[in-house]
């Protein structure tokens, strides 16, 4: 079987740029909500047997506590952000397993989920859908890989290293050195994509670089531009680039999952009507119905 664990964060955006308003029978806006749900309904209808959809159930994690200047929810727009919960509760209506985060982020939910269903010999591929940088940190081989459900690439091991200059294991080290704006952190001055890919690529991760740009790899100074001040930032700002790359690194939690069969979807529950009408799209639940009926 192959198991589809969706970003609903991203999906939750997404739409919300991307779909017209519409509003719900309470006068509340939910056109990225409707989006989202007709979107995950369609993965169902398209054959995925097994998934799971993690959401921010707030902006802030365990990681503002470490960086101040870590991604909030300031600047959101209300209208986006009161959209979360409605979009928690119409998914378990529908039936799907959601992971509504907290202390840790929608990515680290999906991290964990990729762990454990990977492990199960049943799971043929395990298929992450977000174009999301961090989560190619959990790129394997061929069995964990990224989707991009817009464009429909999918991103393995080779796919991770082609696009990044690294594998997976040191995208927490290369987002490190080069920062990533989205999160909210800087990265050290004068490391770049080329030269962070370069180095790491060498090196795997910041504790295996010396401070001494004399006992860099050959290879490595002659492929990357500026090594003695690259250096001399790292030697100075190491403290700085390790917790950058904590922030960067995914947790892994597997309580959030107890297995592969928690995945399973089988039919809407008793009130997805209801949330259905209140979405203004009863045509959900008469899909989600047939859907169930086939699958009996």
């Amino acid at each position: 079987m192959d198991v589809h664990l969706v970003d609903g964060t991203y999906e939750l955006f997404r739409h919300f740029f991307g779909a017209p308003p519409r509003t719900g029978a309470d006068g509340s806006e939910i056109g990225a909500t409707r989006g989202v749900l007709n979107s995950v309904l369609m993965m169902l209808e398209e054959g995925a047997t097994h998934v799971g959809v993690a959401t921010d159930h707030v902006i802030e994690s365990f990681r503002n506590e470490l960086w101040p200047g870590y991604k909030t929810g300031e600047g959101v727009d209300p209208v986006l952000l009161g959209q979360f919960h409605v979009l928690e509760s119409a998914l378990e209506a529908l039936g799907v397993t959601v992971w509504a985060m907290v202390e840790l982020e929608a990515d680290d939910a999906l991290a964990s989920a990729a762990s454990v269903v990977a492990a199960d010999d049943d799971v043929e591929q395990v298929l992450i859908c977000t174009p999301d940088k961090d989560l190619a940190q959990c790129v394997v081989d061929r069995r964990v890989v990224q989707l991009d459900r817009r464009s429909g690439t999918v991103v393995d091991e080779q796919g991770v290293h082609e696009k990044f200059g690294v594998p997976p294991a040191s995208i927490p080290d290369w987002l490190a050195l080069v920062g990533d704006s989205a999160d909210g952190f800087p990265g050290l001055p004068g490391w770049g994509k080329r030269s962070a890919s370069v180095v790491l690529d060498h090196y795997g991760h910041l504790e295996s670089i010396p401070d001494d740009p004399d006992a860099w790899a050959e290879e490595v100074r002659s492929a990357v531009r500026g090594v003695p001040r690259l250096a001399g930032v790292l030697a100075e700002q190491r403290g700085l680039a390790e917790l950058f790359r904590v922030l960067a690194t995914l947790r892994i939690d597997r309580r959030l999952v107890s297995g592969v069969g928690a995945l399973a979807w089988h039919a809407p529950a008793g009130d997805f009507d209801a949330v259905c009408e209140q979405l203004r799209d009863p045509g959900l639940a008469r899909r989600a119905g047939r859907l169930a009926d086939a699958r009996a």
